[in-house]
C-alpha cells in the first residue's frame, strides 16, 4: 500500500489496472482475428454477392409489347417501337398558362385551351398531354425545364406501308391492344409472343400492285368504291384490298367510310359471276353435260318477271356459249333441270350460307331467301347471281375449288409453316368437273364477255359480273350496278384467282371511247384485272408463251362454243330438252306436264353427287383426266 493514499483509492488503482490489461488483451485478440479473417484466411463472398456488386455494362434490350406483322416473304407490315408519352403533375404547375404557351412551342398541334384545362387540374396528380412525342420533341420538352413535366417511356405501332393493306392489319387503342383486322383477331396471340413475328399470306409486292390498278378503275369511273383479292389454289390470300381505304398509322382519324372492308363485310350480289357456281353444281350432279343444248331462244316470264339476256341469240346455247355469251336464260334453264334442293346443296357446301372462316373480325354473312320462299323465280334469278348476296372473299374462295381439281379450302391470312405439311381441304367436286370449268372460263376471254381481259402470252380464264343495285325500298335501281370480274391464270396450271369488284361504277368522259358508256364487268372490271395479271404474272414466275408454244397449249384449254357430242351419248336439245331425273321446275319452263311418278331414284342420286364432301386425298382420284396430266399442277403451293 503506497504511503499516504487512503485505502479506496487503492482498491479504484488495483481495478482500473485490471480493466486496462482486459481491453489491452481484447484489442489483442482482434487484431490477430482480423489480420486472419482478411489477410490469413480471407472470407470470400457468395457469387450471387458478387453478381449483385458487380457492374453490368452490357446495353439491354427490352422487349416490344406487339409482336411485328410479317408480309410472306419477310417484310415488315406493323412493327412496335419505343417512343415517349408526355405528362403533367398539375400539383407541381404554378403558371398553367405561362407553361402551355411554352409547350406549343414545341407542340403546335396541341390546342392551347386543352393545356391550360389539363395544367390546372389541381386535384389530379397525372394528366397526360401528349402520347406520341418524338425523340427531337421529347429533348426540346426537356429544356423547357418546367417542372411538373416527365416523360413516360411506351412502345408504338407503326406501319411503314401506310394505306397498304390497311384493312387487313387494322389498328390498335392508344394503350396498344388490337382493334380491328389481323391485330385484333391474333390480339392475343402478339401480346403473349411479343418477339415471334406473325407471318402473313400476303405479299407486298402483289399487295401494291393490286391497290393501284383497283383504285385506277375507281377513278376511272368515279365508283363509290372497290375490291381487289388474289387468292392462291390452297385458299392463302396473297393480295385483298377495299377502297377507299385509309393509313395504318391514322386508324383513328381515318373517316367512317375507309373503314369499312367490302372484301370480308359488304354483301353484294355478284351477278353472272353466279354461273361459276350454277355450271359445276350442275356437271357434278350427272343431270348435264356440257355438250347439252337449251333452250336461250327467247326470254323466261314467271310471276311477272322475265328473265331476259344482254344480248339475246335466237337459237339453243350449250354450255361453253351460255358463260361465254353469259346468257341468263341458260343458266336458268340449267338451275330448274337441278331444281331449288341440288342448288341450295351445293351453295350451302360451298361457303355461301355462312360467314367466311377467314382470321378477321367484321366477318358478314351472306343474304340468301330462306327455304321456305326459295321457289321457281328464286332457283332462276340466283343461277345468275341475283337474289343472294355475299362478300366478295366468299365468292373468290369457292372459284377456287372450282379450278384447283376440286379441294375447297377454308380461306387463311396465314403463311404456311417451314416444314409444315401441305393444306388439307375437302373434296366438294370431282377432278373432271374442275378441268371443264377451267376450259370454259378460258372460253369467256377468247371469245365472251371477257375479252379485255386478255394478256399476251398468257392462258387467263375468267367470268364477267353485272349485278343491279338494290335500293332502300327492296327494288333494283335502274342505271346503277356494280361490275366485276373473276379470273384465274395460268388456265392451264391454275395459280391463282384474281377477283376485282367495282361498286357503283358511273359512265365518264375519260373512259367513253373505251366503255361507250356501259359499266359491265367487262368494260369496268375486266381490264383492271387484266393489268393485275400482266404485272404480277413475270414477278411469281410465270413465263409467258408465243408461237406455236402458246397456240398449241390454248387450243388443248378450251372447247369450242358448240362442242360435238361424244360418241355414245345423247344429247339434250330441241327434239330432247329435259333428262331423266330433271325437277319439275324444268317442266314448268318448258311448258311440259311434269311426270305423274317422277324418278326420285336419279334425283337423290344427283343430289348426292352435289353435296360430296370428302376430306381431301381420301377420294380415288378420277380416271378421265389422261389430257391434264402434263399441265396441272394444281397440288403444289
Amino acid at each position: 500500500m503506497s504511503k499516504g493514499l487512503p485505502p479506496w483509492r487503492h482498491v479504484f488503482v488495483n481495478w482500473l489496472g485490471v480493466a486496462v490489461a482486459c481491453f489491452a488483451a481484447l484489442f489483442v485478440i482482434l487484431t490477430f482475428k482480423l489480420i486472419d479473417a482478411t489477410v490469413w484466411q480471407p472470407i470470400k463472398p457468395s457469387e450471387a454477392v458478387l453478381a449483385a456488386w458487380r457492374p453490368d455494362d452490357r446495353i439491354k434490350r427490352e422487349e416490344p409489347d406487339r409482336a411485328p406483322i410479317i408480309d410472306r416473304h419477310g417484310r415488315i407490315l406493323a412493327v412496335s417501337l419505343p417512343g415517349a408519352a408526355l405528362f403533367a403533375d398539375p400539383q407541381q404547375i404554378i403558371h398553367p398558362d405561362h407553361d402551355a404557351i411554352l409547350i406549343r412551342q414545341v407542340l403546335p398541334f396541341l390546342s392551347r385551351q386543352m393545356l391550360v384545362h389539363r395544367l390546372a387540374l389541381r386535384p389530379y396528380g397525372f394528366v397526360y398531354l401528349d402520347r406520341h412525342l418524338t425523340a427531337t420533341q421529347e429533348l426540346a420538352i426537356n429544356r423547357l425545364g418546367i417542372p411538373g413535366l416527365y416523360f413516360q417511356p411506351i412502345w408504338e405501332r407503326h406501319y411503314p406501308q401506310g394505306h397498304i393493306a390497311a384493312h387487313i392489319l387494322g389498328g390498335v387503342t392508344p394503350d396498344q391492344r388490337g382493334i380491328a383486322g389481323i391485330e385484333a383477331y391474333f390480339d392475343h396471340r402478339l401480346v403473349a409472343q411479343p418477339n415471334k413475328p406473325l407471318r402473313l399470306s400476303i405479299d407486298l409486292r402483289i399487295q401494291a400492285i393490286v391497290h393501284h390498278e383497283v383504285a385506277r378503275a375507281m377513278r376511272d369511273y368515279h365508283a363509290r368504291g372497290a375490291c381487289g383479292i388474289v387468292e392462291n389454289m390452297h385458299g392463302r390470300v396473297v393480295a385483298m384490298v377495299s377502297l377507299p381505304d385509309y393509313n395504318a398509322n391514322q386508324f383513328h382519324q381515318a373517316p367512317s367510310d375507309t373503314l369499312f372492308d367490302r372484301c370480308i363485310s359488304g354483301d353484294y350480289e355478284p351477278g353472272s359471276v353466279m354461273k361459276l357456281m350454277t355450271l359445276p353444281a350442275a356437271l357434278q350432279s350427272g343431270l348435264v353435260q356440257y355438250w347439252d343444248r337449251f333452250n336461250t331462244t327467247h326470254p323466261l316470264v314467271v310471276d311477272g318477271f322475265a328473265v331476259t339476256d344482254y344480248e339475246p341469240v335466237h337459237h339453243w346455247l350449250a354450255m361453253p356459249a351460255i358463260l361465254a355469251m353469259s346468257s341468263n336464260i341458260g343458266a336458268s334453264r340449267i338451275a330448274t333441270i337441278m331444281g331449288p334442293k341440288i342448288q341450295r346443296a351445293w351453295l350451302r357446301k360451298m361457303g355461301f350460307f355462312q360467314p367466311s372462316p377467314v382470321q378477321m373480325p367484321g366477318v358478314q354473312p351472306p343474304i340468301w331467301h330462306p327455304k321456305a320462299t326459295w321457289k321457281l323465280l328464286t332457283t332462276m334469278t340466283v343461277s345468275f347471281g341475283n337474289g343472294i348476296a355475299m362478300a366478295p372473299l366468299t365468292m373468290a374462295n369457292a372459284v377456287v375449288a372450282d379450278v384447283n381439281g376440286g379441294i375447297l379450302y377454308r380461306p387463311t391470312l396465314l403463311a404456311s409453316r417451314p416444314g409444315a405439311p401441305p393444306r388439307r381441304g375437302v373434296r366438294v367436286m370431282r377432278r373432271s368437273v374442275s378441268v371443264i370449268m377451267r376450259k370454259l372460263m378460258r372460253g369467256v376471254v377468247l371469245s365472251g364477255t371477257g375479252i379485255y381481259a386478255r394478256v399476251p402470252g398468257y392462258l387467263v380464264g375468267g367470268k364477267t359480273g353485272t349485278a343491279q343495285v338494290v335500293g332502300k325500298n327492296g327494288r333494283y335501281r335502274h342505271h346503277l350496278n356494280n361490275a366485276s370480274f373473276m379470273a384465274i391464270f395460268p388456265a392451264n396450271r391454275p395459280r391463282f384467282v384474281v377477283y376485282v369488284v367495282v361498286i357503283h361504277p358511273h359512265p365518264t368522259k375519260k373512259m367513253a371511247h373505251f366503255s361507250y358508256g356501259f359499266t359491265t364487268g367487262g368494260y369496268v372490271a375486266a381490264p383492271a384485272v387484266g393489268r393485275i395479271i400482266a404485272r404480277i404474272g413475270p414477278m411469281v414466275g410465270v413465263r409467258p408463251r408465243a408461237g406455236a408454244a402458246l397456240k398449241h397449249i390454248s387450243a388443248r384449254w378450251q372447247i369450242p362454243l358448240k362442242p360435238s357430242v361424244p360418241p355414245g351419248q345423247i344429247a339434250l336439245g330441241p327434239n330432247n330438252p329435259l333428262p331423266p331425273g330433271a325437277n319439275r321446275y324444268a317442266y314448268i319452263l318448258a311448258h311440259r306436264k311434269p311426270p305423274s311418278h317422277p324418278d326420285t331414284r336419279l334425283e337423290k342420286a344427283a343430289l348426292r353427287r352435289v353435296q360430296m364432301a370428302i376430306p381431301d386425298q381420301a377420294l380415288p382420284r378420277d380416271q378421265n383426266e389422261r389430257d391434264v396430266r402434263r399441265d396441272d399442277g394444281t397440288r403444289t403451293e
